[in-house]
């Protein structure tokens, strides 16, 4: 039965049901961090990897769920609502780049990470991959790696905050709050194990939502007639090249550069049992990502014309799928899609929550405390682990307190600093065996800076040429291309170890 409201505010307000589809979805996430906390073993190892014995499944859906974030059931329909189908480039994009992602990176990763050390972080494998005894790529990624997760992280609780504003009425700051401690929990106790299980549910929570909501919407407009009249409205609503520019179409189009270096995702190639399982968990992971992404971009067209007809007024076009949710659908429903929007949110906030964790355990206080005692004091590391979770998560709270932007473009700067710092290095670690320390190093902060001076002093300057409004990911992606080529061509190579480790990669790969 459809729930269909006369006011606004009638139509967002929701009623027990939809609290109690919400509570229920908090018992489950909670009970899911309980599993995980009496399955841990005290190993850091199998706190931040899962002990690297995840299936493919999970870890298909865990890799999807924490990859989409909040920004594809929020920010990509409010894109699309604004800009028309022209935004859907970011999708294509972001799939192919994704889909390169799972041929390229994953099965050398998930084999070079253990050859090299058993690095259970992309800091120790660049740190054993380039023998670095001085631990100073170690510290540069790790540092890399806390300072954009944690501005990642905050665009997360930002989604959390607009959610329980927008659609029960309450206090940005109780919304964030709620959400925080909730995620906080499962991931503090439940380590990387807990992580994946709740994303697995959570992915599929968010597949459901995102082709219920644009069918149900077309039912009740026109069918597929729905996008003529979004089309007569504007005619650059339903065209791919209008409405939008070609340095702005190669900029959606390059998020999908980024992938190759993004932390929360590649982790989960490193944990996954075997490196055998990965053509599984990409079919699985491409179709679920496939779907959910033009589930998302047709939210946003029939948002056109349902809003239009309803005659709503919406301040902020990345409220869409939560109105669209609860005016559509009988409440109790209409809990479970907002639940949906909280797996979205919550499953990418705890994976890098976790990356973070990891690496101001494993990349900084074992190197303060002495990596002799990893062995002996692994019950301490896995505290300090958990400490870190609640420290990063207590830092990210702060920043979003007074939130100054919208949800894809906070995204879109963290996705751009990871792609343009790591998706050259990963890539070079990965094929070239002419990847020096130097090299590695200069590429990674080149890349880093690049980003951060586009964003500050670049991008303002667009309405002086459009060259400037270019996505920043693209200028520090190719710098760091070219400084990790030409510095590592003029210093010298780590060893003869790396041909033989290179070699042996490539052989177990190949095996069937």
């Amino acid at each position: 039965m459809l729930y269909l409201g006369t006011a606004l505010n009638q139509q967002v307000d929701a009623n027990w049901q939809t609290y109690i589809m919400i509570a229920i979805y908090f018992i489950i996430l909670l009970i899911i961090g309980f599993y995980g906390y009496k399955q841990a073993t005290g190993n850091l190892s199998e706190f931040m990897l899962g002990g690297r014995n995840i299936g493919p499944y999970i870890t298909a859906l865990s890799a999807g769920a924490s990859d989409m974030s909040g920004w594809m059931i929020m920010g990509l329909p409010g894109s699309v609502y604004s800009t028309g189908l022209s935004a859907i480039w970011i999708t294509i994009g972001l799939t192919l780049g994704a889909y390169i992602n799972y041929w390229v990176v994953a099965p050398r990763l998930r084999v070079y990470t253990e050859i090299a050390g058993d690095a259970i972080t992309l800091p120790d494998f660049f740190k054993n991959r380039l023998n670095d005894q001085q631990n100073i790529i170690k510290i540069i990624s790790g540092l890399i790696i806390v300072i954009f997760f944690t501005l990642y992280t905050h665009s997360g609780f930002v989604s959390g905050g607009k959610l329980f504003e927008s659609a029960f009425g309450l206090n940005y700051h109780f919304g964030l709050i709620l959400v925080a401690v909730i995620v906080i929990f499962y991931t503090f106790f439940g380590g990387y194990l807990a992580v994946s299980i709740t994303d697995f549910f959570q992915g599929v929570i968010m597949l459901i939502a995102m082709v219920m909501v644009p069918i149900v919407a077309m039912m009740q407009l026109n069918g597929f007639d729905t996008f003529s009249k979004v089309a007569a409205m504007k005619p650059t609503n339903m065209d791919l090249f209008r409405g939008t520019t070609l340095i702005g179409i190669i900029s959606l189009f390059s998020w999908g550069l980024g992938y190759f270096g993004q932390p929360h995702i590649i982790v989960r190639f490193m944990s996954i049992k075997s490196h055998k399982l990965l053509p599984k968990a990409r079919r699985l992971g491409i179709s679920w990502m496939t779907i959910g992404l033009l589930g998302a971009v047709c939210v946003g067209l029939t948002g056109i014309a349902f809003i239009s007809e309803r005659h709503i007024k919406m301040e902020d076009p990345e409220t869409l799928f939560i109105i669209m949710s609860q005016i559509l659908f009988h409440p109790l429903v209409g809990g479970f899609l907002l639940a949906a929007i909280l797996a979205a949110i919550m499953s990418t906030i705890s994976s890098q929550l976790l990356v973070t964790s990891s690496s101001l355990t494993e990349d900084f206080y074992k190197l303060i405390r002495g990596e002799e005692k990893a062995a002996t004091h692994q019950k301490e590391f896995v505290m300090v682990g958990r400490l870190s979770v609640l420290v990063v998560a207590i830092v990210a709270i702060a920043i979003a307190w007074h939130p100054n932007d919208t949800i894809l473009n906070l995204v879109g700067n963290a996705w751009a600093g990871f792609g343009a710092s790591f998706s050259p290095l990963v890539l070079f670690s990965l094929y070239w065996k002419g990847l020096t320390r130097a090299g590695a190093i200069s590429g990674m902060i080149s890349g880093a800076l690049v980003v951060i001076i586009w964003i500050a002093w670049i991008k303002p300057l667009a309405s002086i040429n459009e060259l400037f409004g270019m996505y920043e990911i693209i200028p520090g992606f190719l710098v760091s291309i070219i400084v990790t080529y030409i510095v590592s061509k003029l210093t010298a190579s780590p060893g003869e170890f790396v041909n033989q480790d290179l070699a042996k990669v490539k052989q177990i790969v190949k095996e069937k």
